[in-house]
């Protein structure tokens, strides 16, 4: 099976997996946690650049950072918090789902058309720092976003809210 359509299959699984996870998450109260561990997992992936197959060139890394700086504006946009009671929340988005299936369909297009002139294992290393790129950028939003309302219920309500809340 030709090595990109296996790749971009497997990227559309993913996505519909972060879809899933992302709608049940907001029945769910948001937390550091749930915040921060997603790209520190992705990390892990990091290890591929070991393998002289995946090495890519500084301009390389610079056009897959900027697109996945530029990807995770979208993300951002659509992803908001709220308060319930004493709780915060992450913010359902109808437009998260079209807009991440705008993403992977764009992602797609680009390796397909990318792979005529880019080896797989480069173009493999420049979709990883893509995607890694746009899911710390839009997580470090996230974070500044929590703690912001965090502090605001903490000034609203100081008795109610859990002085002892750790990364839970």
């Amino acid at each position: 099976m030709n090595s990109i359509l296996l790749s971009s299959i497997v990227a559309v699984l993913m996505g519909m997996g972060v879809m899933f996870v992302r709608f049940k998450a907001a029945k769910k109260p948001a937390s550091l946690k749930k915040i921060i561990l997603p790209p520190i997992f992705m990390s892990t992936g990091a290890l591929m650049y070991v393998v002289p197959e995946f090495r890519i060139t500084p301009a390389e890394m610079a056009e897959s950072i900027a697109v996945g700086l530029f990807f995770s504006i979208f993300l951002i946009k659509t992803s908001k918090f709220e308060v319930r009671g004493n709780e915060i929340y992450l913010q359902r988005s109808k437009a998260f789902a079209g807009i991440l299936l705008g993403l992977l369909i764009v992602r797609i297009a680009f390796k397909t058309y990318l792979s005529q002139t880019i080896d797989f294992g480069q173009l493999s290393g420049m979709f990883f720092l893509l995607a890694f790129s746009m899911i710390i950028s839009w997580r470090v939003a996230m974070y500044r976003s929590y703690k912001t309302i965090e502090a605001g219920l903490k000034k609203t309500n100081p008795l109610q809210f859990d002085e002892d809340r750790k990364l839970t």
